[in-house]
């Protein structure tokens, strides 16, 4: 018998490619030819990166914010006035009726780096019980650069506070009962009288009141579950949105510049006497002030005030205007916290402390805020 031909020897595969890999269990063997090459990757200028997610950097924008994220010194303490000393951050929630509250005031990066007590105050309170209890939000924020900055706005908080208890069950009612002028003029009344008392205290301890003074915000819920009316009065800068479906709204009062020649009962004299004489033309020369009366004091900041009806799945957002601000100049912002905000349940007060502080560069003010959950 002839000997068999021998087999012909398998082709190696070229060096720059490696050996086709076995077929798994229950496929079929691939045929190399038919496999297209991937693609190379495109050089490093070409490529789009994908920002790192907020959370891990704890900031939103383009650049990080100049301060460190976390505090730096310490305010200076007298050992005599101890109670005079801010704690960096206040963090506080509750739930009653159909709202859930969370409430949070953190130091400023700036403060923090130079240590500087923070400047906002926070006071949540309950008057009441039961589904006739009212919920008082106060936030205050003290002038700028002035060293009892912090004082003022404690005692904004402290006489808010103290008015709006004492009338707590006259105000439930209004606001169970939808009685919106009432509401407006009484609360225009306790809060000229609370920065009255901030007044008569700078005037006290010998300090300029234009220094002494505070920016006022509040917030009253009802805790009946029947009642979705939520209250917003205060003085001076700030923020109140509104997180509806996902989009927020920026419902904050404007206040009404008011335009033309004054008119007969606002403020300006009629024009005749009623025996028919006519008064002597202002001709805008200023008058000196009489010495048998006080000084005018400066004008004062308008008061603010809204009412509006919570809609289930609404989150509502007062804060000073160290959160305020950023919201209205960095959209990202607005977007990463509707994101977070718009989920099912509402967030525990760990987590609204970590949303509160996400950071931007160029604001770097405490911040201040209480957001109301409709269930």
């Amino acid at each position: 018998m002839p000997p068999r031909p021998a087999a012909p020897p398998a082709s190696s595969p070229p060096a720059d490619q490696p050996p086709p890999r076995p077929p798994g269990p229950g496929s079929e063997p691939s045929n190399p030819a038919d496999q297209a090459p991937e693609p190379p990757d495109p050089p490093a200028a070409d490529r789009i990166e994908r920002p790192a997610d907020t959370r891990d950097r704890g900031h939103v924008g383009t650049r990080p914010p100049t301060y460190d994220a976390e505090p730096t010194a310490l305010p200076a303490a007298d050992p005599d006035d101890l109670d005079d000393l801010v704690a960096d951050t206040v963090l506080d929630g509750a739930r009653y009726g159909a709202c859930t509250l969370r409430a949070v005031s953190v130091r400023g990066d700036s403060a923090r780096y130079r240590g500087e007590p923070r400047r906002d105050a926070l006071l949540t309170a309950r008057f009441g019980t039961g589904e006739r209890a009212l919920l008082l939000v106060a936030v205050a924020t003290g002038v700028r650069a002035t060293p009892g900055a912090h004082r003022a706005a404690a005692e904004a908080c402290h006489w808010i506070g103290r008015a709006v208890g004492r009338s707590h069950a006259r105000l439930v009612e209004d606001i169970r009962d939808g009685r919106r002028g009432d509401l407006k003029s009484g609360l225009h009344r306790l809060t000229d009288r609370s920065l009255g008392k901030l007044r008569a205290s700078a005037s006290e301890q010998g300090v300029d009141p234009g220094e002494y003074a505070a920016s006022l915000r509040c917030l009253l819920l009802s805790a009946d579950p029947g009642c979705r009316t939520r209250v917003f009065f205060g003085v001076g800068p700030g923020g109140l949105f509104r997180l509806r479906e996902g989009e927020w709204q920026d419902i904050e009062p404007q206040v009404a510049d008011v335009k033309g020649e004054p008119v007969l009962g606002f403020g300006s004299p009629p024009s005749e006497t009623p025996e028919g004489d006519r008064l002597t033309m202002d001709l805008g020369i200023p008058t000196p002030p009489s010495p048998y009366e006080p000084a005018p004091e400066p004008p004062r900041e308008p008061f603010r005030f809204r009412t509006s009806v919570a809609r289930p799945g609404d989150t509502l957002l007062m804060c000073s205007g160290g959160l305020a601000e950023p919201l209205r100049g960095e959209p990202e912002l607005g977007e990463y916290l509707a994101e977070r905000w718009s989920r099912p349940d509402p967030p525990g007060l760990a987590a609204f402390l970590a949303d509160s502080q996400v950071r931007v560069k160029g604001y770097a003010d405490d911040r201040t805020a209480a957001a109301v959950w409709e269930a």
